[in-house]
C-alpha cells in the first residue's frame, strides 16, 4: 500500500503547515485538521515521481472559519 507524504501550506494564515504521512493524497475540497483547526484543500500538485512505495504530494490549503 502506498504512503503519501503530503507537505502542507496554508495560504494567507499564520499556521506553519506540516508534513503528514496519509495513506491516499488529499483531494481539493476536502477538510484536513491540523491540530485543532480544520483546513480546506485548494490544490495538490505532485512534487516528483512515485520512490517505491513513496509518493510526495504538495497542498495549498485555506482555513476554514468556525461560525
Amino acid at each position: 500500500m502506498p504512503v503519501y507524504k503530503v507537505s502542507i501550506v496554508v495560504a494567507g494564515s499564520d499556521h506553519p503547515g506540516a508534513i503528514l504521512n496519509m495513506s491516499r493524497p488529499p483531494k481539493i475540497g476536502e477538510k484536513i485538521r491540523l491540530g485543532t483547526r480544520e483546513f480546506q484543500v485548494v490544490e495538490v500538485l505532485k512534487l516528483l515521481p512515485p520512490r517505491g512505495d513513496f509518493q510526495y504530494i504538495h497542498a495549498t490549503c485555506r482555513a476554514v472559519e468556525n461560525p
